[in-house]
């Protein structure tokens, strides 16, 4: 059981590391959307109409596809008045809790934007703007994301319950 444990730590971890670092370079695509709208009003006087909401899809994509390597880098906010203070064995149980309640909450979570998801798919469902992009495409992203997450705070919990008996992995 300890050697599964290790391995869906050990690919888990892998898997979000390197997604992760893709990740960090997507902020210079959302760069250059952001220049080329600029450009167009500023230089073409011909307003880009795509380029906020590609952005703001582009946003989606780094943090939630990004966060299970921010997690697993321990790069999240923490409450730092006590925890600081203590021991190793007692911030394993604190983060044991804490970690069940979110992979929790990421189990509603990814429920709900499947089902958003699939309604977008079949409704064909667009957003109300003047561009009028797809909306599945980034809700798809969403869930990636968060079935990331999820996976990545199942290592986590792994990590915390090896801290608390005492074994590496």
């Amino acid at each position: 059981m300890l050697r599964l444990a290790a391995t869906y730590v050990r690919l888990v971890d892998r898997f979000n590391y390197l997604i992760g670092r893709v990740m960090m370079y997507s902020l210079f695509v959302m760069i250059a959307v952001l220049l080329w709208s600029i450009l167009s009003k500023q230089i073409f006087v011909v307003p880009s109409y795509w380029t906020l909401e590609m952005a703001q899809f582009l946003l989606v994509g780094y943090y939630l596809v990004g966060g299970p390597y921010a997690m697993q880098l321990g790069a999240n906010v923490r409450m730092d008045l006590f925890y600081g203070q203590w021991s190793d064995r007692k911030k394993a149980w604190m983060d044991s809790l804490t970690v069940l309640l979110l992979i929790f909450y990421l189990g509603v979570l990814l429920y709900g934007g499947i089902d958003s998801t699939s309604y977008a798919i079949e409704y064909n469902e667009r957003a109300p703007s003047l561009w009028r992009p797809l909306l599945w495409p980034v809700k798809a992203v969403m869930c990636f994301g968060i079935f990331l997450m999820l996976l990545q705070a199942v290592s986590e919990l792994i990590k915390d319950i090896a801290t608390l008996k005492g074994v590496e992995i």
